[in-house]
């Protein structure tokens, strides 16, 4: 029997869609009896797992690989100019020079977020990310290439490229990941791209150490260790299954979505009428509209709401301080008396403290509301950026504040990684149909990234004008953040994107939670 042959027997139309809205649910052709496809099979976790680790991680990866290793690099930089172009840089160009090899890896991601939604529809989910994993090769590749053909030149390409990669990641992966996912587990696959990153983050704090890769003869190795990742996920990404609402609703391929449904859920698909309903509500949605660009999305009063939403939690991610926390995190374990080496490896523990959450969220989101986590989460974080200001202000007036500020940074760590750090990365999955999706997503990516660079260039100067009280402006941000989303921010656990998005059609006028006890 065909995939069609299967659709006709299931007997579903557009007009009988809200007759199939009963707790039941049963055909009209028969009495079928459905299944909840709602957990886990191989070919999910396989998913799941090749996106994690082939996309995400080399994302984090590139993040915090250049921090321990800086100044080996600075000096090739310099090196590599005065041999090349016969200039002798000073320590103020310098560090120009660094900034900027640093700092355009976050340009990089902005563009890679921005292309993320035409090519997510111009080549499927699974060929945008596969074209992700060929630029973390392609910059890898040129790292190899620095240290022999002595090129600053090529150092720059390379961080350009491989931020290509990363900006395509953080828009891809949760939209895929959410959209081969049954709704039970939505929440829990939407964490894989934090989880990701954050492991990421410590891979590359660990490559950079003077005792692995952190090396003058082997720091160039070290810039492409991430490869192997990307390679092996190109590989495995051929064999995945495309989204099935990308080919049901978007390429209007019906017969390849249900094959490749069948193949997620592992069931025969008389079994899924369900989902099926889904993608037709939503095909039927989407045949009265025109196609949606990023133009049309910022222009679509509609969508107003849920745009500003994604676009405010991806920059107020950023702008709780997470990346300050671990710049500043150095410092203060220095100052509690752990030594160079010992502030190195506690640096090291905030990054596993990071992870152990990420992990943890994962049930934590499939159980509880995106909501009380994300409220929570705000509200502790807040708390504890305040508690670091002042533990930092008195941290000389008694031995044991060094201690305390170090509770209060693992602490916000522990805090944000609960619900500031997973929930960002997915809610624009939950919160737009499949039309506007990629747009809203790329868009919101880039707010992310853009977050990530104003603090990286304004947290060193607001630090040295201000010194700690930098944490209560990441604080009060945090405080917004959350006041904002409990106006505006509708509960999406358990409930279908099309639900969500029809309670936000009239913009700032929306009140999703008007009948909503929080």
């Amino acid at each position: 029997m065909t995939i069609e042959t299967d659709v006709s027997a299931l007997c579903i139309d557009v007009s009988k869609v809200k007759s199939l809205s009963g707790e039941s649910r049963k055909s009209d052709c028969n009495n079928v009896r459905y299944a909840d496809p709602g957990g886990w099979t191989p070919l999910l976790v396989l998913g799941g797992a090749t996106c994690c680790l082939g996309s995400a991680l080399p994302a984090g990866y590139n993040i915090g690989v250049m921090n321990n290793p800086a100044d080996l690099m600075k000096s090739f930089c310099n090196d590599s100019i005065r041999e090349n172009y016969n200039i002798q840089l000073s320590n103020h160009e310098l560090q120009i020079l660094w900034s900027a090899i640093v700092s355009i890896f976050l340009i990089g991601g902005v563009s890679g977020s921005l292309i993320a939604s035409w090519l997510s529809d111009r080549y499927g989910r699974k060929g945008a990310l596969i074209m992700g994993n060929i630029c973390g090769i392609v910059g890898a590749i040129l790292f190899l290439l620095v240290r022999s053909v002595n090129s600053v030149e090529f150092f720059l390409i390379a961080r350009v490229i491989v931020g290509l990669s990363g900006g395509l990641a953080t828009s891809l992966l949760p939209m895929y990941m959410t959209e081969i996912a049954p709704l039970k587990l939505r929440g829990a696959v939407g964490v894989l791209c934090q989880l990701g990153i954050t492991c990421g983050v410590l891979m590359g704090q660990i490559a950079g150490l003077k005792t692995v890769l952190g090396t003058p003869e082997s720091w160039h190795i070290m810039l492409a260790s991430f490869s192997p990742l990307c390679i092996a996920a190109l590989l495995v990404t051929i064999a995945l299954p495309e989204s099935p609402k990308y080919l049901y609703i978007i390429k209007g391929e019906q017969g390849k979505a249900l094959k490749e449904l069948k193949r997620l859920r592992n069931m025969d698909i008389m079994l899924l009428q369900n989902e099926i309903t889904s993608l037709q509500q939503e095909l039927a949605m989407r045949s009265t509209s025109e196609k949606w660009s990023i133009q049309r999305v910022l222009k679509e009063p509609t969508v107003r709401l849920p745009l500003f939403l994604v676009c405010l939690m991806q920059a107020g991610q950023q702008l709780s301080g997470i990346n300050a926390i671990f710049y500043y995190s150095n410092s203060i374990f220095l100052e509690a008396g752990l030594g160079i080496t010992g502030a190195q490896y506690a640096t090291l523990g905030t990054g596993v403290a990071n992870i152990l959450m990420a992990i943890i969220s994962v049930p934590i989101m499939s159980f509880f509301s995106r909501r009380t986590v994300l409220f929570l989460s705000c509200y502790l974080c807040a708390g504890c950026l305040t508690a670091l200001c002042v533990f930092i202000i008195l941290i000389h007036t008694a031995s044991f504040m060094p201690v305390f500020c170090t509770i209060a940074l693992l602490a916000y760590v522990v805090f944000y990684g609960i619900g500031l750090g997973p929930i960002p990365f997915f809610i624009g999955s939950e919160l737009f149909d499949v039309g506007p999706r990629p747009a809203a997503m790329s868009l919101g990516s880039v707010f992310n990234w853009g977050g990530n660079f104003v603090v990286g260039m304004l947290f060193p100067s607001l630090q040295a004008a201000i010194g700690p009280y930098v944490f209560l402006i990441f604080a009060v941000i945090t405080l917004i953040l959350a006041q904002v989303n409990r106006v505006y921010l509708p509960e999406t656990q358990g409930r279908s994107t099309t639900d969500i998005a029809a309670v936000m059609t009239r913009g700032f006028k929306s009140r999703p939670n008007a009948m909503l006890a929080t």
